[in-house]
């Protein structure tokens, strides 16, 4: 359940640069947020790599 909210915590930081992004086009915002969404992306693969390596055990 950590990773669960490593995960939520990870997402609710991203929201203030979400919305100067959408919002008030701020550029700089949208790097932040970009890089936040990679580092889901790498966060969730290794869930994934772990709950399969849990499975399989």
């Amino acid at each position: 359940m950590n990773r669960f909210n490593e995960i939520k915590d990870l997402i609710m930081s991203l929201e203030a640069d979400f919305d100067k992004f959408y919002d008030k086009k701020n550029q700089a915002a949208g790097t932040r947020v970009r890089k936040g969404m990679q580092d889901l992306k790498n966060m969730a693969q290794d869930i994934r790599k772990e709950v399969q390596d849990i499975k399989n055990t």
